[in-house]
């Protein structure tokens, strides 16, 4: 068994934002290795997270952000259980990085099921009339509507939880999922408005 020192597990709570003891636990685990160690607070992390998505969440906070320059303005609500978590730094972190993130990829909905089915289904009508994907058999051109949908969701003018976080791998989604094991607490994007000067003039 790896022995397991004080500046790995402070490295390892540095890295992830996890408590102490939890950081020891996932190094002790992974013998040693800190990117195992992560990916295993990682798990657990989308473990709790689901284990609170059916909490009731009705405190949190409506933040602006307006860009620099006056062109481009968000208001964004980002619900959370209690005040408290309200208040802490890193809900209010989390929550301007989202209004940052809607201001510079304007998606239209919070989740894939805010997405009108109206326009959902035009958008499959889409993917299935290209040539492309015309003249594959049934079960792979289900594959290809999945895999262009998510593509689409992810865009600029998407899905915001489906979007990466600025320039990174991670989804949006994942950083809230991320924010909820931190946190310990149910966290959810209620809604946002983004305003552009001159828009739809």
């Amino acid at each position: 068994m790896a022995t397991i020192t004080a500046e790995a597990v402070r490295e390892l709570r540095e890295r992830t934002g996890a408590g102490m003891m939890d950081c020891k636990r996932a190094l002790e685990e992974a013998g040693g290795d800190v990117d195992k160690a992560i990916e295993l607070l990682r798990e657990r992390g989308l473990a709790a997270a689901a284990r609170k998505a059916g909490r009731e969440a009705r405190d949190g906070l409506v933040a602006s952000y307006i860009h620099t320059g006056g062109r481009v303005g968000v208001l964004i609500e980002v619900n959370c259980e209690t005040d408290f978590v309200a208040r802490n730094e890193q809900f209010q972190g989390l929550v301007r990085n989202l209004a940052l993130q809607v201001a510079a990829t304007y998606p239209r909905w919070v989740a894939i099921e805010d997405v009108p089915a109206d326009e959902l289904e035009a958008k499959r009508a889409e993917i299935l009339g290209a040539p492309d994907v015309q003249g594959k058999p049934e079960n792979v051109r289900d594959s290809i509507i999945a895999g262009r949908l998510q593509k689409w969701y992810s865009e600029p003018g998407g899905v915001l939880l489906e979007q990466p976080f600025r320039d990174t791998e991670q989804r949006v989604g994942e950083l809230v999922t991320d924010a909820i094991a931190k946190l310990g607490e149910n966290i959810r994007v209620r809604r946002f408005a983004r305003y552009a000067l001159g828009e739809d003039l």
